[in-house]
């Protein structure tokens, strides 16, 4: 069994959150002829749950793909894919300031959902985990969406916002697992390295 795994992300908030389970990793970033984004696209009438689990899997496969191609020594490959959902439906990254403030105006003053799901594999053996929580955001004006988007903070992000940002300001309640929120759930991570053979 090899001492470190490939983590199969951009996101710094996973990479931290892997290293607070003292895993070593190294990153296996899709390459510039990749075409990542198209892994996101949502297809008609499909669940939150139903689509976060399908893009991990993609994700999963082009990571797995992506570290033969490149010839590198085998080891376990881990993904993770956050969604926010309201209801049925699904709030991915914001295309622009405009579209994170829509959908800000949408989380105010409600209940939603955060699905991260997590895919790891080593030789043909993949394990899965999903984690759900539900996050409740205070009433907030139309100047602090269009000030924490000013920031910059919610480009990038799910549902448009981060949990260890400013966006915390916002948060009444939440349910379920921070680590899960910020993008990486990190007892279901730990279970599914321990099922990998890693000791965590």
């Amino acid at each position: 069994m090899p001492d470190f795994i490939y983590l199969a992300s951009q996101s710094p908030r996973r990479a931290q959150l892997l290293g607070q389970l003292g895993v070593r990793h190294e990153l296996l970033l899709a390459t510039p002829d990749e075409d990542a984004e198209s892994l996101e696209v949502v297809l008609p009438n499909e669940s939150p749950t139903a689509y976060v689990q399908r893009v991990t899997a993609l994700k999963l496969d082009a990571a797995v793909a992506r570290r033969k191609r490149l010839g590198l020594v085998d080891a376990p490959v881990l993904c993770a894919d956050t969604t926010v959902a309201l209801g049925r439906t699904i709030l991915g990254k914001p295309e622009d300031a405009r579209d994170a403030e829509r959908m800000l105006a949408l989380l105010s003053g409600s209940t939603h959902r955060v699905l991260t799901a997590v895919a790891l594999q080593h030789g043909r053996r993949r394990h899965t985990a999903l984690s759900v929580s539900r996050v409740r955001f205070a009433a907030i004006t139309k100047k602090l969406i269009a000030g924490y988007t000013a920031s910059g903070e919610p480009l990038g992000k799910a549902g448009a916002y981060a949990i260890q940002g400013a966006a915390a300001a916002f948060i009444e309640h939440i349910s379920g697992s921070y680590s899960g929120i910020m993008g990486l759930p990190m007892f279901e991570t730990a279970q599914l390295l321990r099922s990998a053979g890693f000791k965590t």
